[in-house]
C-alpha cells in the first residue's frame, strides 16, 4: 500500500526487483494518484476515493511551492503547516475509502495480503 510521490518512485524500483526474482507483486492504491499507475508487470488493486485528480495535483503543487513563499519565519511556517494538513487530509481520506471498500478488503483477507 504505497504513498504517492517520491515514496512511490523509490518503492517502484524495489517492486521491479522483487518481480524479476519471481515474486508476485500486488499494489493496493487509490484510483487518483500522481505516480501510481497500472502496470502490465504488477497486479494493481485500485479503489475509488472522494477527491479528484485536479484536487490532488493542486494540493501537491501548493505543498511544493511553500518553499518559495516569502515572509517571516512564522508566516512561512504556517503556510507549510497548512499545505501539510491538506496533504494529510487526502491521505486520511484515501485510507478511509480503502477500509470502507468491502470487496477489496475481502480480497485482501482471502489472499492473505
Amino acid at each position: 500500500v504505497p504513498v504517492d510521490g517520491s515514496h512511490w518512485l523509490s518503492m517502484r524500483e524495489v517492486l521491479d526487483i522483487l518481480r524479476q526474482r519471481g515474486h508476485e507483486v500486488v499494489v493496493v492504491a487509490p484510483e487518483v494518484s500522481l505516480h501510481i499507475k497500472p502496470s502490465k508487470d504488477i497486479v494493481m488493486k485500485m479503489y475509488p476515493v472522494s477527491y479528484t485528480q485536479e484536487e490532488l495535483e493542486k494540493d501537491f503543487k501548493a505543498f511544493s511551492n511553500v518553499a518559495f513563499v516569502e515572509g517571516t519565519f512564522f508566516e512561512r511556517f504556517f503556510h507549510h503547516l497548512e499545505a501539510m494538513k491538506k496533504l494529510s487530509n487526502l491521505g486520511v481520506s484515501s485510507c478511509q475509502w480503502l477500509l470502507q471498500n468491502k470487496e477489496l478488503i475481502k480480497y485482501l483477507e482471502e489472499s492473505k495480503f
